[in-house]
C-alpha cells in the first residue's frame, strides 16, 4: 500500500485547532501570516515605507518634483526547526482496545507537548525580539491596589504610540487573574450574591488567563520546553495582534504502514519550520510586566 500523507490535511486540521487549544491562538492566526511575501521557502520579507510631510506651497513658484518617500525591506528567517516521530506496533491497537492509534497518540502528542511547546516558544520569542529592541519590561509587584494603574499606564503609552485600542489582547497568569478581579470588584457592590466576577474584557481588552509554567521569559528547547532557571516569571503580556507575526510551514508529516524495514510497526513523523517575531516598527503595541529571577 501507498504511503499516506497528511501534510495538507495535518495542517488544515491544526489550523482549526488552535484557536481553541492553543492559549495564543489568536496570535497563531494574526491576519499578518498571510500579508507579507515569502523570498523563499523559511524567509518572509517585511515591506517598510516612509514618507516625509508636507511643506508650504504658493501660487508663484514651481519646485522640481523629488521623492519623498523611501522603502525597506525586514527579512524575517525561521529558524525552530523542529520533528517528531513515533513507531506503533498494531498488536498495542489491539492489546490496548484501540487506545493506542495514532490519530489518539498524536492528539494526545499535540495537547499536551507541541501546543504547550508553541505557546511557550511564541511568549518567550516575543519577548526576546522585543527586548532586543531596547524595549524594557514593568516590574511593579501587582497587587489589588494598583494592577489598574499599571494597567493604564501601559495603555496610556499605546495610545501615545497609536495603536489601535480596538484588537488588543491581555494575558495574564491566574494569580494576576485573582488580582484584577479583585481590584474590579472592590468598587462592585459586594452585596450582590449574583455578582459575577469573571471578566472577559477590560476596557475593550479580551482578558486571556495563561497558565504560569508557560508565561516565562526563556525555555530550553532542545527535548520539548524546558523552562530555564534563570528566567524571569512573566505577569502580563498585552499585545495588538498586528505587532507580531506566526509563519508555520509544515514541510512533512506522514504515516507509513507497516512494513520489513520497520519490523512490522506503523511509523508517524513530522517536521516542520516555524517561528514567531514581533513587526520591529510595531514594538509599540506590545508590554510586559515581569517578576524578575531571584
Amino acid at each position: 500500500m501507498a504511503a499516506l500523507n497528511y501534510a495538507t490535511q495535518y495542517a488544515r486540521e491544526l489550523a482549526q485547532a488552535y484557536p481553541y487549544v492553543l492559549y495564543f491562538g489568536r496570535l497563531y492566526s494574526t491576519e499578518n501570516n498571510g500579508r507579507y511575501r515569502w523570498v523563499d521557502g523559511k524567509t518572509i520579507a517585511i515591506p517598510t515605507l516612509s514618507t516625509t510631510g508636507r511643506v508650504a506651497a504658493d501660487n508663484d513658484t514651481i519646485v522640481l518634483a523629488k521623492r519623498n518617500y523611501d522603502n525597506a525591506w525586514e527579512n524575517k528567517t525561521l529558524s525552530f526547526h523542529r520533528k517528531w516521530s513515533t513507531l506503533v506496533a498494531p498488536t498495542d491497537i489491539m492489546m490496548t482496545n484501540q487506545v493506542a492509534t495514532i490519530a489518539n497518540i498524536t492528539r494526545v502528542y499535540n495537547e499536551y507537548q507541541k501546543f504547550p511547546e508553541k505557546d511557550k516558544y511564541l511568549v518567550s520569542k516575543v519577548y526576546a525580539d522585543w527586548a532586543a529592541q531596547s524595549m524594557t519590561a514593568g516590574t511593579t509587584a501587582l497587587s489589588a491596589t494598583n494592577i489598574l494603574q499599571t494597567i493604564d499606564a501601559d495603555l496610556e503609552k499605546f495610545a501615545e504610540n497609536r495603536v489601535p485600542k480596538s484588537g488588543v489582547i491581555f494575558y495574564c497568569t491566574p494569580t494576576v487573574n485573582k488580582i484584577l478581579k479583585e481590584a474590579v470588584t472592590r468598587y462592585m457592590n459586594g452585596t450582590d450574591s449574583t455578582l459575577r466576577r469573571y471578566i472577559a474584557n477590560l476596557d475593550d481588552m479580551e482578558v486571556v488567563e495563561v497558565p504560569s509554567d508557560i508565561m516565562k521569559t526563556d525555555f530550553d528547547f532542545t527535548a520539548g520546553a524546558v523552562v530555564e532557571e534563570d528566567a524571569d516569571q512573566i505577569n502580563y503580556f498585552m499585545v495588538h495582534p498586528t505587532a507580531v507575526i506566526t509563519p508555520e510551514v509544515y514541510a512533512f508529516s506522514q504515516i507509513d504502514e507497516p512494513s520489513a524495514m520497520s519490523e512490522g510497526k506503523y511509523v508517524y513523523y513530522e517536521e516542520s519550520f516555524e517561528d514567531v517575531f514581533i513587526l520591529n516598527n510595531r514594538k509599540n503595541g506590545i508590554a510586559f510586566n515581569i517578576t524578575q529571577s531571584a
